[in-house]
């Protein structure tokens, strides 16, 4: 038996077809352009559908019925008077304070105190959102 090596293979199959490396070439690039096509159209069909869903334009002002109070947009008025750090401070402070009644041997106290830093730091995060987006968002 004789053993045929690649490159006799790719010979033999020139010499059959003309041009072995064209034709799979071509095929290659047919594929791909086949491929891109049908990427684009699903693209095009995705979109579409998201459209159906989803505004193009964000509402620049809340239905009425979703808006604040007079009492929360009071509170929110004078809330939004305090420096945004100031939470962060008393934040820090509370876990300082916890850490000094732990060594105290306080845990108890300790432990109580330190609950309050996420809670203060809540409070400064929506400060901060109110300054930025108002009481409504508008």
């Amino acid at each position: 038996m004789e053993n045929t090596t690649t490159r006799d293979y790719e010979n033999q199959s020139a010499d059959r077809s003309g041009s072995s490396t064209g034709n799979i070439s071509d095929k290659a690039s047919q594929m791909a352009n086949r491929a891109s096509g049908m990427v684009t159209d699903a693209m095009h069909r995705a979109k579409d559908a998201a459209g159906q869903y989803m505004d193009s334009e964000p509402k620049a002002h809340p239905r009425e019925e979703h808006r604040e109070g007079p009492i929360a947009r009071a509170i929110e008025q004078q809330t939004a008077k305090l420096p945004s750090d100031a939470f962060l401070w008393a934040a820090v402070g509370s876990m300082g304070l916890s850490l000094a009644l732990e060594m105290m041997g306080e845990e108890k106290k300790a432990n109580f105190v330190g609950h309050w830093a996420p809670t203060l730091l809540i409070f400064g995060l929506y400060n901060k959102l109110v300054k930025l987006q108002g009481s409504d968002g508008v």
